[in-house]
């Protein structure tokens, strides 16, 4: 009987997980410049397992794992702007700000990151951790500010995620951060 009653009790807690899990989960996505528009996109069971088919190969090894990260990135920015209604144009100019659909910087790096965390909390992430992004750039330098989505590696080298160069679904940049961090001077990619 006490047999039954754990088996009973354990059953209870699995069951609102199983539950929650097959509801939609909501991502905000930012555009207008510094997420002045957040655009709510419902992740529905067809779109996890669209993202479930694209991550597969990654499970393999982080470099597997990057290039489906990136495929991940172009898949969900196709859907964020179907949601928005808008596709934004590639990198941005001072036009775009307070533009429904289009990105800056913030904007891209803020929407990458969000799917990572999508990924991670989907147990689609096997190899990197999600990290705080990171920036680079301040003008003195002759680089404009400009950040990018971070990931980490189990080999503790961090990797920028930078969507923002491309229009809306196009391959972000997947590089080292360090690499990430010395490029910009003078518009440089």
């Amino acid at each position: 009987m006490r047999g039954f009653i754990i088996i009973a009790m354990l059953a209870g807690f699995a069951a609102p997980v199983a539950r929650a899990s097959a509801e939609p989960l909501q991502v905000h996505v930012c555009s207008g410049y510094s997420c002045t528009y957040r655009t709510s996109l419902s992740v529905g069971h067809q779109m996890r397992r669209r993202f479930q088919e694209i991550m597969q190969p990654g499970r393999h090894s982080p470099e597997a794992e990057r290039a489906a990260i990136a495929a991940a990135v172009q898949f969900f920015e196709r859907q964020a702007t179907r949601a928005i209604g808008v596709a934004d144009k590639a990198k941005g100019s001072f036009a775009g700000s307070r533009v429904l659909g289009q990105m800056d910087c913030i904007d891209e790096s803020t929407n990458t990151q969000a799917l990572l965390h999508l990924l991670n909390r989907l147990g689609l992430l096997r190899h990197h951790q999600v990290e705080a992004n990171a920036s680079r750039g301040f003008f003195l330098d002759r680089r404009y500010p400009h950040a990018t989505a971070v990931i980490r590696a189990p080999d503790g080298k961090r990797w920028a995620v930078d969507s923002w160069y491309e229009p809306a679904g196009g391959a972000p940049d997947i590089m080292p951060l360090a690499h990430w961090r010395q490029r910009g001077v003078l518009g440089e990619r």
